[in-house]
């Protein structure tokens, strides 16, 4: 049940979006999202959609696999199966059996960065959801029991890792080239972890991590849906308010610099599920964190050059030389630290590798050299911030979107004003950042997923 995000790469979503003028529609003026803390240092966020009667109940914590210790890989992710276990209150099963009878759903997801926890429930279950999650925050049980949530759910997750990705080659790859792009860095190794590290950790291990990190200091309460701050602030108050911080939330994460590549690298790897050849080139990328005006420029510079079926590459590599059957480029700038920007392409069939390799950088060369017209620009940064702005129409996503730019220390005016920054770039600001990023001083890692001779 549970999701992860693996360090999977998410391709960019294609969105079928008017053209528009240089001004994309404003949000609604009742769309005010407001926050406050409570006195334990919670953080609480508050997104009114008064729509239908629903609510998106999240709560973020400011740890994710960055955080792990040294031979603890995996930790992050594996606590968040923990979590839906037994509590000194709920039996193994019961938290998921109340939100079901309430006719609500939950889930969770890892990254890097954060881990979180959220229900979609009526309005009238709030206060039930918010009671379920402040009890696990404090009352988890974990033991040595053979039998017990520790345990089983460590079984679980090297299961659920031999599935999802030593059965995949495109994932197998994808974290073999990532743990090259940040070696030395806390992204190195995959949120699920090193199955060997995952193995070896201990009850021990788990409630270390615990007294830790899961204490309302170092979590963020994101409400999105039918409510006002006040019927929010009531609830946490009586539920997370009652919590006594633990005090070792200390807040201090192991986010670094990513170091430029030193040289150009090869990865390949066949096997015979694969069918369809992928080729992809990774460079060292931005972080909208770290540098958000730069990350602004190569998102619009990269949506010109890859960013869907009109875009450069694919309008000269798929509709006109019909060497690709697909091409795209994006970056990937959403984590604290930089990471990777992506071109990537398959060929048609009969075009080899290098065929298709010399076509597409060709075309990135001659991009780099002539630059983008205003007109591309201003319909890439167009379609930037009307994507951003539609999203504002889903109660989920705007709770994720929220509580994942306060997770890695953004704010509530970085989301919201993210539509008029990227509205800014102008087409120098663009061809800029893509010059730097793929310029002849820029190293990068290609990555060939083939077909095995066996699958052939």
């Amino acid at each position: 049940m549970k999701r992860i995000l693996t360090g999977g790469l998410a391709a960019l979503a294609v969105f079928a979006l008017p053209a528009l003028a240089d001004t994309a529609a404003e949000p609604s003026q009742s769309w005010t999202p407001t926050t406050f803390h409570l006195d334990n240092g919670m953080q609480v966020v508050v997104i009114p959609d008064h729509r239908a009667p629903v609510v998106t109940h999240m709560v973020w914590y400011k740890v994710g696999a960055v955080d792990e210790a040294p031979g603890k890989s995996g930790i992050a992710h594996l606590f968040e199966h923990v979590m839906f276990q037994q509590t000194d209150t709920l039996a193994p099963g019961e938290f998921d059996s109340i939100v079901s009878r309430n006719g609500g759903q939950s889930n969770a997801f890892t990254s890097w960065d954060y881990t979180a926890y959220f229900e979609r429930v009526a309005k009238e279950q709030l206060g039930t959801m918010m009671e379920l999650e402040a009890d696990r925050m404090v009352n988890l049980v974990i033991d040595d029991d053979p039998e017990g949530a520790f345990i089983s759910e460590r079984d679980v997750v090297k299961e659920e890792r031999r599935q999802r990705i030593d059965n995949n080659p495109g994932v197998i790859l994808q974290e073999q080239v990532l743990s090259e792009l940040w070696k030395g860095h806390p992204y190195e190794i995959t949120v699920i972890g090193n199955m060997d590290e995952v193995a070896a950790l201990t009850p021990e291990d788990g409630l270390n991590f615990y007294h830790e990190y899961y204490s309302p200091e170092n979590a963020i309460l994101v409400v999105a849906g039918d409510v006002s701050e006040d019927e929010v602030r009531t609830l946490a108050e009586a539920t997370y308010g009652q919590i006594v911080p633990t005090g070792t939330a200390h807040g201090q994460r192991k986010w670094r610099d990513v170091p430029l590549l030193t040289e150009d690298d090869l990865i390949v790897h066949a096997d015979p599920k694969v069918r369809q050849p992928v080729w992809s080139r990774y460079y060292n990328g931005v972080s909208q964190i770290r540098t958000p005006h730069e990350a602004y420029a190569l998102e619009v510079g990269l949506e010109v050059l890859g960013g869907g079926m009109t875009s450069r590459l694919y309008q000269s590599l798929v509709e006109q030389q019909q060497l690709a059957i697909s091409v795209s480029s994006y970056a990937w700038s959403d984590l604290h630290d930089p990471g990777p920007a992506v071109i990537s392409a398959s060929p048609a069939p009969g075009v080899s590798m290098d065929e298709l390799e010399t076509a597409v950088m060709a075309e990135v060369e001659l991009a780099l050299e002539e630059g983008f017209t205003q007109a591309e620009v201003v319909r890439a940064r167009n379609k930037l911030a009307a994507t951003a702005i539609y999203s504002r129409d889903s109660q989920s996503t705007m709770a994720n979107v929220f509580g994942s730019t306060l997770a890695i220390g953004g704010t509530i005016e970085d989301v919201l004003s993210y539509p008029d920054e990227v509205r800014a770039i102008t087409p120098d600001e663009a061809i800029a950042a893509v010059r730097k990023i793929f310029g002849p001083d820029r190293h990068f890692i290609e990555a060939q997923l083939l077909p095995s001779e066996e699958g052939n």
